[in-house]
């Protein structure tokens, strides 16, 4: 057996454009020249003559939000509360048996952009994958976004979920989904021109509100959905723990094996 890993992952880049201003990643880099004079104070009395090639090491400074790049939201983000009433976890307190399960696949990128995920066309995609839904599954939407992920286009672009959608899985034991999209909701510029239209307030950022019916966690911004199969793979995505944070920085990666 041959077991492949694929990085669902994007990469953390200087500025991403792909987030809104407020929101985009600094990354300072200092070079080897740079971290010499750093790495000498570690040593009293040493000098450059003493490094190799007179360089020392090489380091980068990070300012980023916790819901910049690819991240795992905690049901706190949504709301104070969860599951009818209990208060909503934080990232840190996220079960470790949430973030590593059996993956499934549901390819809605055919969709179009803004479209509203029902609960049955999850049903449909199911029985077209051939697939039951277990405890513990994890759920990956293909959205569509993906190929504008690195444009300024990506927060209006994808399909994504509302309550609906969200509560049909987790009803079913669902604990972790993920997206491709900037969103696990229908994208955000979009929903708000129609709530400007029809003041319907159960359209607001309802796949995330889902969470007060029911806690759970997803996933946004990953990538390379595109490579893998609908079902028959591993996913694991444990978050960076950060003390009562609604959000952690994550690298989920998939395992298949062949």
């Amino acid at each position: 057996t041959i077991m492949k890993l694929i990085d669902l992952s994007a990469t953390l880049k200087n500025g991403a454009v792909n987030d809104p201003p407020a929101q985009r990643p600094y990354i300072t880099y200092s070079d080897h020249e740079a971290g010499r004079d750093n790495m000498l104070t570690f040593y009293p009395g040493a000098t450059t003559e003493d490094l190799p090639d007179g360089l020392g090491w090489a380091f980068e400074g990070v300012m980023l939000g916790t819901h910049t790049g690819t991240h795992l939201d905690a049901p706190w983000h949504y709301h104070p509360t969860m599951s009818g009433g209990q208060r909503a976890i934080t990232i840190d307190e996220v079960p470790l048996d949430w973030c590593y399960g059996q993956g499934v696949k549901l390819d809605f990128s055919d969709k179009g952009d803004g479209y509203l995920v029902t609960a049955r066309d999850i049903e449909e995609k199911l029985k077209e994958i051939g697939h039951s839904l277990k405890e513990g599954d994890i759920v990956l939407v293909q959205s569509g976004a993906d190929p504008y992920c690195d444009s300024e286009e990506y927060m209006l672009r994808g399909c994504g979920m509302g309550r609906e959608s969200t509560n049909y899985l987790t009803e079913r034991g669902v604990k972790l989904v993920g997206t491709d999209a900037w969103s696990w909701d229908r994208p955000l510029p979009l929903v708000a021109e129609e709530f400007a239209k029809t003041r319907d307030k159960s359209i607001i950022w309802e796949g995330h509100f889902a969470g007060i019916d029911r806690g759970y966690c997803h996933i946004e911004k990953l990538t390379n959905l595109d490579k893998l199969p609908s079902d028959g793979f591993k996913v694991a995505c444990f978050p960076i723990k950060i003390e009562g944070g609604s959000a952690g920085w994550v690298r989920p990666v998939a395992i298949l094996e062949e």
